[in-house]
């Protein structure tokens, strides 16, 4: 029985959202009209349907525009003093204005997203025309109690905590999973969407979604256009598979990140453990081509973007310019004579490490009495952004420590610990980055975090300005990080530190203010180097760039969506691969006066996850249909043993078996095994199975199966990213010692196998097509079935085979895949219900009467 919250999910996904306190005044609100980017007529669209926009047609125009998404417009607002409407103004701060340096001048740029304020009812659709018309805004106006649900609630109380690695472990029930508050996040994520489609030209417009308040975006605008071309940036940490596992809609928001065709991340780390959670919730495995990360999902591939986000170098200097005039710099270099200011700049959070900073600089102290009456720490707290968990108990933490430490090492005009508690003007920041010897970021886990790079551009200066009055001056600067911050990867010249470690990081203080002038200097220059030329600018330019490549490949292919909910997902086949027409076979199988049928067993007759491995009765059945009729040569042709696959097809008396690969090949009971290999020694053995019991002795749930021609290692019971991990270093140790060996080392699905060089499926069916021709019955019909790896090569010689004359010139051939993925083969069956579906079709057309032997023989 499905759950009442589980159908309420299904509901939110289609269109069908329940009632949410102030949603009667939401609906019942006029909508904006929708924006085209040429003039014509939109019908008014159904936002709620799930039929996608068919993207076979090609669009009239052709435009450069991206519309950029996320939680928040870059638009500062105040309501006007006479209280009559309100004045917007763009937020030069703001990373999403910034971007948009590193586009084409000629790129238009829209934006949708919320704004910081309430605007009333009556007033908004007045209010997103103008913001249309002046600012290239579109405002997404969430209901109170969506909104709060939607960000105070799931974002920061849920998400956040767990992207920072902070588990719910509190009793209080407030911090736990509550599929309410997802709810909310889904209905919001679908308000965004709802505005995205009254401005999108789904043929040209790129669209990049921002961060973690907009993860299930991607599937709605997948649903609606299936070509979309779209990206994704995380500018938070992505937790490692074992954090992330425990949140209960973990597939959920994955597969909708999956229906981007670019995903962001800021370090390799945050992208490594979201391809972990991508393999070992999805099964799904990445592969590296030509330095590009990638993800093979459903046919489509999502690129993995790695790329730290720089600051805007402009911005920055403007605002030291402003400072200058502002003389900010000459107040606080007055306050702080004789001083050495160590620096800390931080919102207020509890992962941002605030009172472990100020230990150290208390630690730093004790430990060398030196820097007391010398060193003073000016620790600035931004406000929270929004209702943060436990930050009444941090800040009253912080503020006894600065209380005890300013109390026990204070002394008039001395204070150690200067705590700023207030929003401080950027240009008083600036002002006080220029004078800093050194900045301290203890964060215990944080996305980026920008402030180093700030730090290293105001200690550059300015030409002309009173902090750096000569342009030859030398610059310094010096920093202590956190290991856990995004930004500290790029910083090699700064001194990293586990702010956990209080001692440690106090060494680190004393070490970074009493370093020699040469040695701040070289560090300052290896990091202005670095945060100068991969700005903002650079970063954005990169990833459309990256998005452009991305979505190349997918305009070439068929696409077409599946699933319902978020397992919803498009899937994208070249064209020339086609679902296997039933009908269209069997036309031409009845057409036919001799057949070749190659079947594969694993996961083509029999399902993979089957236990118990032998063929029912249905198959044999067929199988047995299948061979009575004269004008059919039937194979199965399978990497197993032939003992055991002889015994299993026992009561097919006709039936060719090609075992081990083809290494052993029988044409019917009666015949006698054929060895196809030319490798008769198997000495190597004896090199490769010591190598395989190590990996299984240290390797929980991997096995070894010895067969007569070849040893396969097995890992489908073993953790996956540890078997994966083994499986590749056994590859490497085998090539190494088997070099000289006849043989070949392979990897598979969950397998490893050495075998025999020259024994291959497809070599089984260039055997067999040769001796049918050799002996006057040349098939002019084929039907090639397989579902993995191996049976690439049969495909690839099939395709081949009219061409080389082995197959009657106008024989109808149809290699066929298990599974759509690309393939060699031109064909596909969604699984083995569908291979027997089909079988059962052509066991209906097939004639046991003997009297067709002598005019099969003759005709050919």
């Amino acid at each position: 029985m499905m759950s009442r919250s589980y159908t309420n999910l299904l509901d939110l996904a289609s269109g069908n959202f329940p009632a949410m306190g102030s949603g009667k005044e939401f609906k019942e609100r006029r909508r904006m009209p929708r924006v085209m980017s040429v003039p014509g007529f939109v019908p008014e669209m159904d936002d709620d349907q799930a039929v996608s926009v068919s993207s076979d047609n090609p669009s009239t125009i052709s435009t450069d525009r991206i519309i950029i998404v996320a939680n928040q417009l870059p638009l500062k607002a105040k309501r006007r003093e006479d209280n009559k409407g309100w004045s917007f103004s763009w937020n030069e701060d703001s990373l999403l204005l910034q971007l948009k340096d590193g586009f084409p001048e000629e790129m238009e740029v829209l934006y949708v997203g919320s704004l910081r304020i309430d605007i009333d009812p009556a007033e908004q659709d007045d209010v997103s025309q103008y913001l249309l018309d002046k600012f290239k805004c579109v405002p997404t106006f969430l209901p109170h109690d969506v909104l709060a649900k939607f960000y105070d609630g799931f974002c920061k109380r849920q998400l956040w905590p767990l992207f920072h690695y902070k588990l719910p472990f509190s009793t209080d029930k407030s911090h736990r999973f509550d599929r309410t508050l997802w709810e909310a996040y889904v209905l919001a994520n679908k308000l965004f969407f709802q505005k995205v489609v009254e401005i999108i030209n789904p043929e040209d417009d790129y669209i990049w979604v921002h961060d973690y308040h907009l993860m299930v975006l991607p599937t709605f605008l997948r649903r609606r256009f299936n070509r979309v071309k779209m990206g994704f940036f995380l500018h938070s940490p992505f937790p490692s598979s074992e954090i992330y596992r425990t949140l209960p809609v973990r597939e959920e928001i994955l597969k909708a990140l999956l229906n981007s065709d670019i995903i962001g991340f800021h370090t390799f780390d945050y992208a490594r453990h979201f391809l972990s959670c991508c393999s070992r919730m999805l099964g799904l495995e990445y592969q590296s081509k030509r330095g590009y990360l990638g993800l093979e999902y459903y046919g489509r591939t999502i690129s993995i973007k790695i790329m730290p986000v720089g600051i805007h170098m402009g911005r920055i200097e403007s605002v030291m310019k402003m400072a200058d005039e502002e003389c900010k710099a000459r107040e606080l270099k007055q306050k702080f004579e004789g001083k050495t200011i160590l620096l800390g700049i931080d919102d207020m959070d509890i992962f941002k490490g605030i009172n472990l900073k100020i230990l150290a600089v208390e630690q730093m102290l004790k430990q060398h009495p030196k820097w007391q009456g010398r060193a003073v720490l000016v620790q600035i707290v931004n406000p929270a952004r929004g209702k943060g968990i436990h930050v009444e108990e941090v800040l009253a933490e912080i503020q006894e420590s600065c209380t005890r430490i300013n109390r026990v090492f204070g002394r008039p005009g001395y204070e150690p610990i200067v705590f700023i508690d207030r929003a401080v003007p950027i240009t008083e920041k600036v002002a006080y980055h220029s004078l800093a010897e050194c900045v301290i970021v203890t964060a215990v886990r944080d996305g980026m975090n920008l402030t180093p790079y700030e730090y290293i551009v105001c200690r550059q200066g300015i030409s002309g300005s009173e902090t750096s009055s000569n342009v030859s001056d030398p610059k310094k600067s010096m920093l202590v990080i956190s290991e856990f911050i995004g930004c500290s990867p790029s910083l090699s010249g700064a001194i990293r530190v586990n702010p956990w470690n209080v001692e440690a990081t106090a060494e680190a203080m004393n070490e970074a203010i009493s370093m020699s002038d040469g040695e701040k200097q070289l560090r300052h220059e290896k990091h202005y180097r670095y945060v100068s030329t991969h700005d903002v600018a650079y970063w954005s330019r990169s990833f459309l760039q990256d998005m452009e490549r991305a979505c190349t490949d997918l305009l070439r292919k068929r696409c077409w969506g599946i699933g319902l909910s978020f397992g919803f997902r498009v899937v994208a086949l070249d064209p020339n691969f086609k679902k296997l027409s039933i009908d269209a076979m069997v036309s031409a199988y009845k057409r036919a006066r001799s057949r070749a049928i190659l079947l594969d067993y694993d996961g083509t007759v029999m399902p993979q996850n089957s236990i118990n491995k032998s063929p029912s009765k249905e198959v044999i059945s067929l199988l047995e249909s299948l061979c009575a009729d004269p004008k059919n040569v039937v194979f199965i042709v399978s990497g197993r043993g032939r003992i055991s696959l002889s015994e299993w097809f026992a009561p097919c008396g006709k039936l060719g078996i090609a075992a081990e690969h083809g290494y052993f090949l029988r044409w019917s009971q009666d015949g006698e095994w054929e060895t196809c290999g030319n490798c008769s020694d198997f000495g190597w053995m004896q090199i490769a199975e010591p190598v395989m019991k190590l990996y299984t002795e240290a390797t929980d749930g991997s096995s070894i199966e010895r067969k007569e021609s070849a040893l396969v290692w097995q890992y489908r019971d073993a953790d996956l990213g540890f078997g994966s991990s083994q499986a590749k270093e056994m590859l490497d140790h085998l090539e190494s010692v088997l070099a000289n060996e006849p043989v070949a080392a392979k990897s598979g699905q969950f397998i490893v196998e050495v075998k025999p060089q020259d024994v291959s499926k497809g070599l089984v069916a260039e055997k067999i097509f040769t001796s049918m021709t050799e002996s006057g019955k040349q098939a002019d019909f084929v039907l090639c079935v397989g579902d993995d790896r191996s049976d690439e090569d049969m495909f690839e010689i099939v395709s081949s085979a009219i061409s080389r004359n082995i197959l009657s010139s106008n024989a109808s051939v149809f290699a066929c895949t298990v599974g759509q993925k690309p393939s060699k083969a031109k064909y596909y069956l969604d699984d083995t219900s569908e291979v027997i579906n089909m079988l059962e079709s052509l066991a209906e057309e097939s004639d046991s009467s003997p009297g067709i032997i002598e005019d099969s023989g003759d005709s050919s």
